[in-house]
């Protein structure tokens, strides 16, 4: 059975405030959407990501991929990679990829009315979340409500934040979150590369008596060098790799002694094809894998990966995927459950309800 047809469009979400991390402000989400169709069925995938990624599907890869049979998606995968060469692999392509490889796996899983994880093979029925946001431009109240929300309200018992735009605050702003969770939940940070090493060193031993248990790019990701540093002075385990786009970075970062945990982004390194080829380097290397975002693209490829630790339950995606999207999983005991009575990844496309947030791309 053949990929008869591939369509695409963008859809961009306000944020419900401007928000900030230690090194980028932001004030919209924006989403492009993949859908592909074979035999009278339509799959769904898609990526966080410039508008920028549509007409590179539209004007390379959707000529790639239509007329390919639509069991063999690795084969359409690897002539997506051959046909970017020209416009390069990280970045927009490899995201742009990333949509059209999640879609076609969504569309063969429904071609054979399976759930996406039934069809990947399930170690798991269910994946450990962390409730991820804490954004730096939030008060001090708004940062204790929506960590102690997730834990209280939600039973998510790990919770991250962010650290990184104002250091001098970041050892009182840390305080507040564990006080606010209380000394059973795990406690996370994540500086998004905004320290250099002596700084993150020294946050890192100000931070000791809250008993943070991970410290998220306390470096660039880039300065491996720097990660390594820092990993080797500290208790707390070092976590990057959400910026990887292929296989070498990985493979580089996961080699290089860098990291405990390989963070991976199935919207960003060219979808579920590579992701699970990532996660096979990470276990090479006795790594475990942390779903980077992306809870509804994540929810089922991680239940078929035996060194998957947990899943990255962040508040911007979780907000726009059920603005735009039918199915959306709802978190329960700290797990995110795939529905496996549903056909691939069980969403469909709000039609009408996206239409407001859709953008010429």
């Amino acid at each position: 059975m053949r990929v008869e047809s591939l369509d695409v469009a963008a859809f961009t979400v306000p944020t419900e405030q401007p928000e900030s991390d230690g090194t980028l402000v932001w004030h919209e989400t924006t989403v492009v959407v993949v859908e592909p169709t074979a035999g009278g069925v339509r799959g769904l995938g898609f990526t966080y990501a410039s508008a920028a990624c549509a007409p590179l599907i539209r004007d390379v890869l959707r000529d790639t991929v239509v007329g390919t049979d639509a069991m063999d998606v690795p084969g359409a995968w690897t002539a997506m990679v051959t046909a970017i060469r020209n416009q390069g692999r990280p970045g927009i392509a490899s995201m742009a990829i990333a949509a059209v490889d999640i879609a076609l796996w969504d569309l063969k899983a429904r071609l054979l009315d399976l759930p996406l994880a039934r069809l990947l093979g399930m170690v798991r029925p269910a994946t450990p979340i962390y409730g991820s946001g804490g954004f730096t431009s939030y008060s001090t109240r708004q940062l204790v409500d929506q960590l102690a929300g997730w834990v209280n309200d939600d039973r998510i018992r790990s919770v991250k934040m962010k650290v990184g735009r104002d250091p001098a605050a970041d050892a009182e702003r840390v305080r507040a979150a564990r006080n606010a969770i209380g000394p059973a939940a795990t406690l996370m940070i994540d500086a998004n590369g905004a320290y250099s090493a002596k700084q993150a060193v020294r946050l890192a031993r100000a931070f000791a008596d809250q008993d943070v248990s991970w410290f998220e790019e306390p470096v660039s990701s880039d300065d491996l060098v720097g990660l390594r540093t820092v990993r080797e002075l500290i208790d707390i385990d070092i976590a990057a790799g959400e910026y990887g786009y292929d296989l070498p970075y990985f493979a580089h970062m996961a080699g290089s002694g860098a990291v405990d945990v390989l963070q991976a982004d199935v919207s960003r390194c060219a979808g579920i094809t590579e992701w699970l080829r990532v996660a096979a380097v990470a276990a090479a290397h006795d790594l475990g894998v942390s779903a980077h975002c992306a809870p509804s693209l994540h929810a089922h490829p991680a239940c078929a990966v035996p060194n998957v630790v947990h899943l990255e339950y962040f508040h911007d995606h979780a907000r726009v995927d059920r603005l735009l999207f039918d199915g959306v999983l709802d978190p329960s005991e700290g797990m995110l459950t795939p529905d496996l009575t549903r056909a691939g990844m069980g969403l469909e496309l709000k039609r009408a309800d996206a239409e407001r947030y859709r953008r010429a791309a």
